[in-house]
């Protein structure tokens, strides 16, 4: 029982660390401007306007709907596309598997500086530099870090199975959409709410490739108004709080509405580890 309450209380202890980064930030976005950084929690005096301020002073609704649209893509895109893969890794017997699945993990080892030219040359000579193309299409190649996650989870499932539904006549496109992904579905979550994090908070990205406004993404956004903000003349930090509570708040509701699917995967994955 004594056990049971201290690690109780070290998990609140812990939740409440994580939670105060968040909780000061939605205080001060709801401060005056001058007692933005007074370090109180809640407001002594609320300013509901700084969230109207926010939305008259950019087209938040648009980078909204582009963030949107670019992590959906690419969180759809790279969890089918690394899921195949993984499951031919995972399935198919052949000489130099083993080579071949070291030299896609070895493609993690490698910096995204490194790369960051060379693509952006090949996006620009497609012409696809300044559109949101760039952001999430080359998901469509899969990712070393989720073929490996997934191709564990697949590792895990009865090889008799898919022998069976050989012998009963399926294809291996059927043993793949009628068989693996509904029995991996915790790991598919998993790998949808990563990429979808991932890309969602994608800064790097967006100030490469996106130069017209109406195409940024929230991050690419929110980096435009620190500097009409947050730098130099009169400093409006209440106006970049506020659109950093508005960046932040649609994952806190998206981990909310997937917790389950993604512990359970997380948990399953451990396991299959």
């Amino acid at each position: 029982m004594t056990r049971r309450l201290v690690f109780g209380a070290l998990l609140i202890a812990a939740s409440a660390l994580f939670l105060y980064p968040f909780l000061w930030l939605l205080g001060a976005s709801l401060k005056p401007r001058s007692q933005v950084f007074d370090n109180a929690l809640v407001p002594h005096r609320w300013a509901w306007q700084n969230y109207v301020e926010i939305w008259r002073a950019a087209p938040v609704l648009d980078w909204l709907f582009n963030s949107v649209a670019v992590a959906l893509a690419a969180a759809v895109a790279v969890t089918l596309t690394s899921s195949v893969v993984a499951f031919g890794f995972a399935y198919f017997r052949f000489p130099g598997r083993n080579a071949l699945f070291g030299l896609v993990l070895a493609t993690m080892m490698l910096p995204g500086a490194v790369t960051m030219i060379p693509v952006y040359l090949i996006w620009d000579g497609a012409g696809l530099a300044n559109t949101q193309v760039p952001l999430w299409a080359a998901n469509l190649f899969g990712s070393a870090f989720y073929i490996f996650l997934l191709r564990q989870f697949f590792l895990g499932l009865p090889r008799e199975m898919f022998e069976a539904a050989r012998v009963d006549g399926a294809n291996y496109w059927t043993m793949f959409w009628r068989i693996a992904l509904p029995l991996c579905r915790p790991a598919l979550v998993v790998t949808f709410v990563f990429e979808l994090k991932a890309s969602w908070s994608e800064l790097l990205k967006p100030l490469i490739y996106l130069r017209d406004p109406d195409l940024f993404t929230l991050p690419r956004g929110l980096k435009s108004i620190s500097d009409q903000f947050g730098q130099g003349g009169e400093q409006q930090w209440e106006i970049v709080l506020a659109g950093s509570v508005l960046t932040t708040l649609p994952m806190v509701v998206v981990f909310f509405l997937a917790q389950r699917h993604f512990i359970r995967g997380i948990a399953t994955e451990g396991r299959k580890g």
